[in-house]
Formats: structure tokens, C-alpha cells, sequence
């Protein structure tokens, strides 16, 4: 992460404007203080990718809050999302140094850098806007280890940059949340208790998306924590020989089918 920071730092003077990607599905977690800070000065774009995955409605709330808060956000689906109103804002954000340059005769080419956290989506979105698969992309963090430009257009190119996390995770709510969405490389945690703690919030906040896609029982809520994920193994099936709980396949399945949708439109964070 201190090698990603120096990178971006130096790439930083190269560029007219930075695009945010965070998480509709928790754009508040999803948010790295550091880049924050390390971008203030620049115009900024924020996106809230992966928005298919979130609720609507909620989604609509973060957007005003931004908004309120003087910060131009957008929402973007990067699998298959209109990029018009991307780049519209990027246009806006760049205006008045294109057409200062232009009033000298020089055609600037503009220059931004996409930066957010690990599996945000960056180089789906990059690839989303070239209209073609030019940025290495993948549902697991840490695959773009480098920075690399990629031409839009004649006049537009943009850095994709490695996903950054901080330092220290302080809010232990918060890392929770980019545990669930992958932010964090699973070979790190206990997949079994991070799969556990998932369920456990999904009863609280979406309880018939949970119930319903893991055939779980009505009272499923009066359960123990340490019952979840066998309650998950008899309703799907997932039983090693003599009928014992597959705890291991269970605690996957669940994190990739969530981090795919699989379990409808859910908001992690509600505004």
C-alpha cells in the first residue's frame, strides 16, 4: 500500500481530474480517507459503481447526501452501464482548462486518474467507457498491480491505478463491510466467521433475501450465531459423507453468491 501511495502521488501531478469509484452497496466504507486527502485540490468525480447490486432507493439517498455535501456524484453500472453522464461530468470537470487552452489553439487531451479501494471495480468501469476489454479486470482484489493508461478517445485518457486501502481499519463495522464485498483478500480471514457475521447482518437488514436463497427456516433468527452456517449446509445441501456439515464450500458459496447479487439488490449501508 506505501508503494501503491508514492505511485499515485507522483501521478498525481500529471493529471487534470480524479473519477472515486466506491461501492453503492456501502459507499461509505468503500470511501479511503487517505485518497481523500492525497486528491484534495483536484476536480473530483465520485462514482458509486456496481449500483445493479444496491437498492434504489437507498442508492438515491447517498447521491443527495453528496450533493449536499458540494460533491458531484454519480451512479454507474459498470457491466453494461450507459456511460454518457460519465462523461458528461468528466466534460463539466474539465472544462475551464480546455477552453483555456483551446483559446491559445491547443487541443488539450485530458488527462484523469480512477482510484478507490481493491475490487471496487476500476477496471471494469475503464473498460466499460473504451467500449472494450483493454484493462485487466477481475471479482477479486489486487489484480491491477500497476498504474495504466488507457485511450478513450483522441482526447481523453485515464490512469487505472491499483485499489488502496489505509493503514488502519479503526471502524471495526466498516471492515466488516469491505470484508464482505472482497475488498479484502480472503486467504487474509476466517472465510467461516466472516460468512457467519454476513448471514447475521443480512437477517437484520434483508432477513427474506437470506431465508428465501438459503432455504432457511422461519425461526431462523432465534438461531445461534455458531448454528448459521449449518442451518445454510441442510437447506442447500451441502453435506460431506455421513451427512456432516460442508462449513468450508458453505462459507464461500455464500460470500460469492452475495458479492454477485445472487441474493437480489442489498444495501449494506443506509442513509
Amino acid at each position: 500500500m506505501a508503494k501503491t501511495r508514492r505511485a499515485l502521488e507522483t501521478q498525481l501531478r500529471l493529471v487534470d481530474a480524479v473519477i472515486e469509484l466506491a461501492d453503492a452497496r456501502a459507499p461509505h466504507s468503500t470511501r479511503n480517507p487517505v485518497l481523500n486527502a492525497m486528491t484534495r485540490g483536484k476536480a473530483h468525480i465520485l462514482v458509486l459503481n456496481k449500483s445493479d447490486l444496491a437498492e434504489q432507493t437507498f442508492t438515491a439517498a447517498w447521491l443527495r447526501h453528496f450533493e449536499n455535501k458540494g460533491i458531484c456524484a454519480l451512479q454507474f453500472k459498470s457491466t453494461g452501464g450507459k456511460t454518457a453522464d460519465i462523461l458528461k461530468a468528466i466534460g463539466a470537470a474539465t472544462k475551464a482548462k480546455v477552453e483555456r487552452l483551446s483559446a491559445r489553439g491547443v487541443n488539450k487531451t485530458v488527462r484523469l486518474m480512477v482510484v478507490g479501494i481493491p475490487n471496487v471495480g476500476k477496471s471494469t468501469f475503464i473498460n466499460r467507457l473504451k467500449g472494450q476489454n483493454i484493462a485487466k479486470a477481475s471479482d477479486r482484489p489486487g489484480v491491477t498491480r500497476s498504474n495504466q493508461w488507457v485511450k478513450i478517445n483522441p482526447y481523453l485518457e485515464l490512469l487505472d491505478t491499483p485499489g488502496m486501502l489505509w493503514p488502519k481499519l479503526d471502524d471495526e463495522q466498516g471492515a466488516r463491510r469491505l470484508a464482505f464485498l472482497g475488498s479484502v483478500k480472503d486467504d487474509i480471514l476466517d472465510t467461516e466467521t466472516l460468512a457467519r457475521e454476513l448471514i447475521k447482518e443480512l437477517l437484520l437488514i434483508k432477513p427474506e433475501a437470506v431465508t428465501e436463497r438459503f432455504n432457511l427456516p422461519s425461526d431462523i433468527s432465534e438461531a445461534h450465531e455458531d448454528e448459521l452456517l449449518e442451518k445454510c449446509c441442510i437447506g442447500r445441501g451441502w453435506l460431506l459423507s455421513g451427512g456432516r456439515y460442508d462449513t468450508a464450500r458453505a462459507a464461500a458459496l455464500i460470500l460469492d453468491e452475495f458479492r454477485a447479487g445472487k441474493l437480489g439488490r442489498i444495501s449494506l449501508e443506509r442513509i
